[in-house]
C-alpha cells in the first residue's frame, strides 16, 4: 500500500480546490436552469395562444342552435323625462339610417317607470324610408326592469324592412295619469 504524505499546506490547497470546483459547478447549474425555465414559459404560453387562436378561427363562424344573434342599437340607459306642461308627448328617437331588417325577427327592449304609482303605456314607432310607418302599444311600464320581446310582424303597417328610417319610443300625456315622470330604457336590439 502506498500513502501520500501532507502537511497542512497541503491539504488546505487540496481542500480549497474542490470547494472552488464545486461552487463555480453549482452556479453554472443555477444560471442554466432559469433560462430553461423562461424558454419552457414562453414556449408554452405560445402553445396556449396558438391554440385559442386556431380554435376561435375555426369555430367562430358558428352558432349554438339556440343563440340568439344580435343587434345592439343602445348599448347605455336612455332615460325619457316627460313633464306634460306645454308639450303633449315625449320622445326618444333612433336613427336606423336605412338599416336593413328583414334578417331580423324580433324587436327587444327592456323598461322601468321611476314612479310606482302612476300608469303609463309606451308607444313604439317604425319608420321606413318609403314613409311607410306602424306603432304598438305597450301598456302598464312596470316600476321594475322588465324584458319585452316583440315580433316585428306585429307592426302590421311596414311591409318592407329593408330600409328602415327609424325607430322611436314615446310617452304621450293622454297615456300616463301623472303629467312628471320618468321611463327608462335599456339594451334594445334586433334579434333573428
Amino acid at each position: 500500500m502506498k500513502y501520500c504524505l501532507m502537511d497542512k499546506k497541503d491539504i488546505y490547497e487540496h481542500l480549497a480546490n474542490i470547494y472552488l470546483d464545486a461552487s463555480s459547478k453549482r452556479k453554472k447549474k443555477s444560471r442554466a436552469f432559469p433560462k430553461l425555465f423562461k424558454n419552457l414559459m414562453f414556449l408554452g404560453s405560445a402553445s396556449v395562444f396558438l391554440l385559442t387562436a386556431f380554435l376561435v378561427a375555426r369555430f367562430s363562424h358558428r352558432q349554438p342552435a339556440n343563440s340568439e344573434i344580435t343587434l345592439l342599437l343602445c348599448p347605455d340607459v336612455v332615460k325619457i323625462n316627460f313633464h306634460f306642461d306645454p308639450a303633449k308627448k315625449e320622445t326618444y328617437a333612433v336613427s336606423l339610417n336605412n338599416l336593413d331588417l328583414s334578417r331580423y325577427r324580433t324587436l327587444a327592449f327592456s323598461v322601468k317607470k321611476m314612479n310606482y304609482k302612476d300608469t303609463i303605456s309606451l308607444r313604439v314607432e317604425f319608420t321606413s324610408a318609403f314613409k311607410e310607418s306602424s306603432v304598438v302599444y305597450f301598456k302598464d311600464i312596470p316600476s321594475k326592469w322588465q324584458d319585452y320581446k316583440i315580433n316585428l310582424s306585429e307592426f302590421k303597417g311596414i311591409n318592407d324592412w329593408s330600409n328602415m328610417s327609424g325607430l322611436s319610443f314615446v310617452v304621450e300625456e293622454w297615456n300616463v295619469r301623472e303629467k312628471k315622470g320618468i321611463v327608462y330604457l335599456d339594451n334594445v336590439r334586433f334579434l333573428k
